[in-house]
């Protein structure tokens, strides 16, 4: 008996060591954020020096690339680990647990915590309210959601369309109304409880997603008079194919014409840098409470975005394309067995980030997930890898982006070749010239096999291709409809 409970003690001692061997995670999203980032040199005068810090402890992924330059089938594919093409899911709706086969399919925060770990998540992970229904068991603990915060009592600007969430600027108010201050601030007290159990607590910032609001102290760090905006080539669509302008038919973002007309353009310009230095100081927040409690040794932390964001390339705004604009985001790992200080060229996915934490945590592989494990790279960021890096909006709109190079092709065969060494900004269609033919035979075999149709109940966002006839959300475009403007 004496021995029995000299054992139990024993075990109730040592178990928080046990415990503490098993690697946190801290997963932390950022909305709408392209490669305007300090450290992936995206805007020469962007000031990101939180996220900055966190990636000279880690390793920066400079060519990481999103599966769907949209919230809901981006984020369902990287917590699924699944293709947008291999679930249907290419719009805003649905929510993935409405598919049949997919039910029960057990997502990244679902697969850890059935290995040890206690789920957090603040904000937006999942698109929307998805996954934060009382029904819903994404995760054990949920703290506020995503949101604006405060907002100025009517819009600032007026475009086009007036949807409400398409605004930006400044306006009298504090940093701490707004939604992601109240994230990083859940996220922040949660760490210095200093959880015992191993913990994945995932937290998601609204921003810089539209309405780009900032207070004024953010965009005093862009002053009007210097500021740069970003490269853009007037001519630029002549060279694409008149099925690039269907992704992105009619949408809320207006086109760049508007902000011209609207003498708008630096004034989005300088809401977004605005807007990223806001989020980068909330993430630094939350990693300055990591490292206040002891936790950064034997923490994780990952830094991701969904997709990227125009600002009058290619003669639009918003998302919602095939181009590095569009598809390129930043992707950080920093932690233990992660090499410190460390940038990786070679093209990767967000869907290599479920795989990934899996291998870090040393829990068993999980079959069927279409992403491959990026801990080669994060121990020797030189180290090859045969994939390249497949995106794709609505079905068989597909973009290849290999380490040199990116193919598009859509959905009635057009298609799009760029040298991306030679012309970073993508002003150079080459589809059609004979000298890149082998090279754009090799992108092609990478073409996703499997192209489901749109799932039962897709909606917002949603083109189709069938017979030859295209459909924006529910209405044919005819062949001989003008391009719409604004």
């Amino acid at each position: 008996m004496r021995w029995l409970l000299t054992m139990v003690v024993i075990w109730s001692v040592c178990s928080p060591l046990w415990a503490a061997q098993k690697p946190n995670i801290l997963f932390i999203a950022i909305d709408d954020q392209n490669d305007w980032i300090g450290c992936l040199k995206g805007h020469p005068q962007i000031k990101t020096p939180h996220i900055d810090r966190v990636a000279a402890r880690g390793t920066l992924f400079n060519n990481a690339h999103c599966q769907s330059p949209l919230c809901n089938p981006s984020r369902t594919s990287l917590m699924t680990g699944l293709r947008p093409s291999t679930t249907g899911v290419y719009g805003l709706a649905p929510w993935f647990r409405t598919i049949g086969k997919f039910k029960d399919h057990v997502t990244l925060p679902q697969y850890l915590q059935q290995h040890g770990y206690k789920t957090y998540s603040t904000g937006k992970i999942y698109h929307g309210g998805y996954g934060r229904k009382k029904k819903d068991q994404e995760f054990n603990v949920l703290g506020p959601p995503a949101g604006v915060g405060v907002k100025p009592p009517k819009k600032l600007v007026k475009t086009p369309n007036p949807h409400p969430l398409v605004d930006w600027g400044t306006f009298p108010h504090k940093d701490e109304d707004k939604g992601d201050w109240k994230v990083a601030s859940w996220a922040v007290d949660q760490l210095n409880k200093k959880p015992q159990e191993p913990f994945f607590l995932s937290a998601g910032f609204f921003l810089p997603h539209v309405p780009c609001y900032a207070t004024q102290k953010w965009f005093d760090l862009y002053p009007e008079e210097t500021l740069q905006l970003p490269p853009l080539l007037e001519n630029d669509r002549d060279d694409t194919p008149r099925f690039s302008w269907y992704l992105h038919w009619k949408l809320p973002e207006p086109r760049f014409k508007f902000l011209q007309e609207a003498n708008q353009w630096k004034n989005l310009v300088r809401s977004y840098l605005a807007s990223t230095s806001f989020v980068d100081s909330q993430v630094g927040r939350v990693v300055d409470a990591l490292e206040k409690n002891n936790l950064a040794e034997n923490t994780i932390i990952v830094i991701w975005s969904d997709h990227g964001w125009h600002l009058g390339e290619k003669l639009i705004t918003g998302k919602n394309t095939l181009w590095d604009r569009s598809t390129r985001v930043p992707l950080i790992f920093a932690g233990p067995g992660i090499t410190e200080g460390a940038v990786c060229s070679k093209p990767v996915e967000l869907l290599d980030i479920y795989p990934t934490l899996l291998q870090l945590c040393k829990l068993p592989p999980k079959a069927g997930l279409e992403g491959h494990s990026l801990v080669p790279q994060l121990k020797d960021a030189n180290t090859p890898r045969k994939w390249p890096a497949i995106t794709s909006h609505n079905r068989n709109n597909t973009a290849v982006r290999s380490e040199n190079y990116r193919y598009i092709r859509y959905a009635d065969g057009t298609e799009e070749f760029y040298d991306m060494k030679q012309d970073p900004n993508e002003w150079k269609n080459l589809s059609n010239d004979p000298k890149f033919a082998a090279l754009i035979k090799e992108h092609r075999a990478w073409l996703p096999t499997i192209n489901e149709k749109p799932a039962p109940g897709s909606k917002h966002r949603i083109l189709r291709y069938e017979n030859g006839k295209a459909n924006w959300e529910e209405v044919d475009i005819k062949d001989e409809d003008p391009i719409p403007e604004l």
